[in-house]
């Protein structure tokens, strides 16, 4: 791949990249979480890279740090390429910071070759992507969205600060939330790492994603019986955990089958699970259990959670327990990618010469929440082994400049398509 004469200085970028990526608590790399002194000086190190780069920065009342490249014609509105600077303790080097170090790559690489565009360009590092110290996520992007409330706003840390305080202390203004809605933004753009297997399995350089997945919680009360371990018979038992247990399983098959049969990316995971008394004498006398399931697809959530039903139903008899419906945790459809921009990231992979395919994003991304205020897209590049929120985080500098490349004529290519 390197070989190729791609329009991106992959060296640049991939310095940048690495230089990041050590503005990281040293005791546990690479780790710079949103709200801290750490995550602070690496966005006084960004604001300086864009600035050398010749864009005009600043801060939104939400707290996104924005460079900005003004187009030849003004009131055309802002090309946006973007993610997020913050990571997840003892995350990677690459989720987020790839996209947007992609971003400023993109913005020298026209200054290099003198292109104006017509559109204003911008390289947003949104603030606090990942689940913050306040239990809240995407903050910069649900405040572009005009989504970050009062409820959210009040939140608190485990120190006891809001929410409200932090983002003043990151340069953020509650009182204006306001002026950090975007009703500009032609086209947004983010570049991401897979963070699956799927590309470096089938050995290609591009996916194109279709959506960001719905994630659906429930939460499963199963309510048994305590007895006596040693003394009461096997078949006089109302065990809870035994029928928790084959309840994990039972969404585990239906998920499963959902991934092959249903209309998209489909999963289903029971990642909390708790039992009373858990005590090693005791036939367990409540279960609780919390599922997470994801689908591109909304008819196939409300085709899992039909069967979901009638499973507990079933599971309650058998078992001699009782089983509360589900309820409801949290609720967030899928964020379908804007067509037009798919198939502008198709072309540009084409003409770039990069292999591509279509997928889905099973994870979260700041994509889905501008996207409810602006034509949105992703654009995957394949991750070591599928990896990520962890140290071993990976991917190689070709695959990023690759990626960056598709991206930089994708811009191009939008911009050129939009003259009146």
């Amino acid at each position: 791949m390197s070989t190729r004469n791609l329009p991106v200085d992959g060296k640049r970028l991939w310095d940048d990249l690495m230089t990041l990526a050590d503005i990281t608590d040293p005791d546990q790399p690479w780790t710079r979480r949103a709200f801290s002194a750490r995550f602070l000086e690496g966005r006084e190190w960004l604001r300086a890279r864009m600035e050398e780069a010749g864009l005009e920065v600043r801060l939104d009342t939400g707290g996104n740090l924005i460079g900005r490249r003004p187009g030849r014609v003004p009131g055309k509105g802002t090309i946006v390429v973007g993610s997020h600077t913050d990571t997840v303790p003892n995350g990677g080097r690459f989720d987020g910071p790839a996209g947007v170090i992609t971003g400023l790559e993109i913005a020298r690489a026209l200054q290099d070759r003198g292109i104006e565009l017509d559109h204003d360009l911008e390289v947003i590092d949104c603030l606090a992507e990942e689940v913050s110290i306040y239990g809240l996520s995407c903050v910069g992007s649900r405040a572009m969205a005009g989504l970050l409330d009062e409820t959210a706003l009040a939140r608190t840390s485990p120190d006891g600060e809001i929410l409200r305080d932090g983002l003043r202390r990151m340069g953020g203004d509650d009182a204006r939330l306001a002026d950090a809605i975007r009703g500009d933004i032609a086209a947004y753009f983010e570049l991401h790492i897979e963070q699956g297997p799927v590309l470096e399995e089938e050995k290609l350089d591009i996916g194109v994603v279709t959506a960001i997945a719905g994630i659906t919680r429930w939460e499963i009360v199963v309510e048994g019986r305590a007895d006596h371990a040693g003394t009461t018979p096997m078949d006089r038992r109302a065990d809870a955990l035994v029928a928790a247990s084959e309840l994990v399983l039972v969404i585990r098959a239906l998920g499963h089958r959902r991934s092959k049969d249903g209309l998209g990316h489909f999963a289903a995971t029971v990642g909390e699970f708790r039992i009373e008394p858990n005590a090693a004498n005791v036939v367990p006398s409540g279960a609780r259990i919390l599922i997470d399931a994801r689908a591109e697809h909304r008819p196939d959530m409300d085709g899992f959670e039909a069967e979901l039903d009638e499973h507990v139903r079933q599971l309650a008899e058998k078992h001699g327990v009782t089983i509360a419906p589900p309820r409801l945790v949290s609720d967030n459809r899928p964020t379908p990618a804007a067509e037009p921009l798919m198939k502008t990231i198709e072309a540009a992979a084409d003409a770039i010469g990069a292999t591509h395919r279509r997928m889905a994003s099973g994870a979260g991304h700041d994509m889905a929440w501008v996207a409810r205020v602006a034509p949105a897209s992703m654009l995957f590049i394949p991750c070591r082994e599928g990896r990520s929120h962890t140290p071993e985080e990976w991917a190689e500098p070709d695959a990023i400049a690759l990626g960056a490349s598709v991206l930089f004529e994708a811009v191009r290519r939008f911009d050129a398509a939009s003259h009146h």
